[in-house]
């Protein structure tokens, strides 16, 4: 058990740390450098291709059930984040129609 804690303790102290440090460096209010603008600007729809494509990666061995659900529950996610623009309530929602739709087909 004491081992389990001290675990947890060292893990919060490294997160802690690797996200106070872009504060410590960027503390003056000095611009980003172009190259990590650029990088936040591009890896949020990079991370959704990625996991676009793991959810998606069984569909050729199961396509009659888990493919169809797993396609329109990606399909319904794109529509809903194309309209509100949330990618919190896309996923959200997009999972909760592949739950339901595993469940019914």
């Amino acid at each position: 058990m004491r081992y389990l804690l001290i675990a947890v303790l060292v893990s919060a102290l490294i997160t802690y740390g690797l996200r106070s440090v872009v504060f410590i460096f960027f503390a003056d209010g000095s611009r980003l450098p172009v190259w990590l603008d650029r990088l936040g600007e591009v890896l949020p729809a990079s991370i959704m291709a990625v996991l676009v494509v793991y959810c998606l990666r069984a569909v050729r061995d199961d396509f009659s059930h888990m493919g169809i659900c797993g396609i329109i529950a990606a399909v319904i996610t794109a529509l809903i984040h194309k309209w509100k623009k949330n990618t919190f309530l896309s996923i959200i929602l997009g999972t909760a129609v592949y739950m339901v739709l595993i469940r019914i087909i």
